[in-house]
């Protein structure tokens, strides 16, 4: 069951920052983590963690969102904010599914290289084309998910602020 309110908020209004703080910062340490192995051995397995932390928040996101679709007046711009929304889902679960696999690869790299190299775990265990290959895949699916959270907060903002400000300061005093 998800949430619908928090403390008489709608859970979504919430539960978004969740995901607006979450997906950056996950696409960001992948891109990091990619990039430099040494970066990668002292996240471990916070990487997936924080992954998987991202990746569960979606759901919950976007399940008060239905909630809150249904007790709110439909317009086109909450329509279109609710389908940008479904689609942030594989994204996330790209970033789990990299975050965990880069996790695993380079945790088995860096084992196999300390014992070969007497205990300094070099990143030799970890091939220049393979290493070429995982960081533009992991910056690929890192932009999407982050542009996409940008594409479902900006529809999401002018299906809640359309039309419901004066650009001009005082043209609502009554």
């Amino acid at each position: 069951m998800e949430p619908t309110l928090i403390n008489g908020i709608p859970a979504h209004a919430l539960l978004v920052h969740l995901v607006v703080v979450f997906v950056p910062l996950t696409a960001l340490a992948l891109v990091v983590c990619a990039a430099w192995p040494p970066v990668m051995r002292r996240f471990g397995l916070a990487l997936p963690l924080l992954a998987l932390v991202t990746l569960v928040s979606v759901p919950l996101t976007t399940g008060a969102g239905e909630w809150l679709e249904e007790h709110i007046v439909q317009n086109a711009l909450v329509a279109r904010h609710a389908v940008l929304g479904d689609e942030l889902l594989p994204w996330t679960v790209g970033l789990f599914v990299l975050t965990a696999a880069l996790w695993w690869f380079y945790r088995r790299a860096y084992a196999a290289a300390t014992s070969f190299d007497g205990g300094r775990g070099s990143s030799a265990g970890v091939s220049v084309p393979l290493r070429a290959t995982s960081v533009v895949l992991c910056l690929a699916v890192a932009v999407g998910a982050v542009v996409q959270v940008y594409r479902i907060g900006d529809s999401g903002a002018k299906a809640t602020w359309n039309n419901r400000f004066s650009a001009t300061a005082g043209d609502n005093r009554g």
